[in-house]
């Protein structure tokens, strides 16, 4: 069962949702900056391959597409230069995972993220960065305690990837 907002936590809602557009704009700049040599749902597939070698029918399920669509996606990536796709002993087993090229990829994207990010949060308060980070950090807490259930899809995919 999911339980009712306060209207407390409705207010909340909305002030968070109105920030989330400026947060998601600076987040995403670097993201369709030149030199970002591929879109942004293969970015969000690098993210998910990011976090460990996983085979094509999880990544589908990741991103919520067919397994035929993403391994199309792989096959890009793969031309791109920034994901291996490893045959397992199971030669139906395939498991992707970053190249050096794609590893270095993210990482400049985050340092630009990170970049952005900290240009704005010059210009606020010490008083009020600190409530900020700590207000997100509950925030993350609590949405990795949320259940399926709480989510748009059921498939966690509210959540962007790091």
């Amino acid at each position: 069962m999911v339980a009712t907002p306060s209207e407390g936590a409705a207010e909340s809602a909305a002030a968070l949702d109105d920030a989330a557009h400026h947060l998601m704009a600076t987040w995403t700049h670097a993201h369709n900056s030149a030199g970002v040599p591929v879109p942004t749902t293969q970015l969000r597939a690098l993210f998910v391959v990011e976090r460990g070698p996983v085979n094509v029918s999880s990544l589908a399920s990741e991103l919520g597409s067919l397994v035929s669509s993403a391994s199309r996606l792989c096959d890009r990536l793969e031309t791109a230069g920034l994901l291996l796709r490893d045959p397992g002993r199971d030669r139906r087993e395939v498991t992707v995972r970053l190249t050096p090229e794609g590893r270095d990829l993210l990482d400049r994207l985050r340092a630009r993220r990170r970049e952005r990010l900290a240009r704005v949060l010059a210009r606020m308060s010490p008083p009020a960065r600190a409530a900020l980070v700590w207000g997100l950090t509950q925030f993350n807490e609590a949405a990795a305690r949320s259940s399926p259930d709480d989510s748009d899809g059921g498939d966690g995919s509210f959540l962007m990837p790091a």
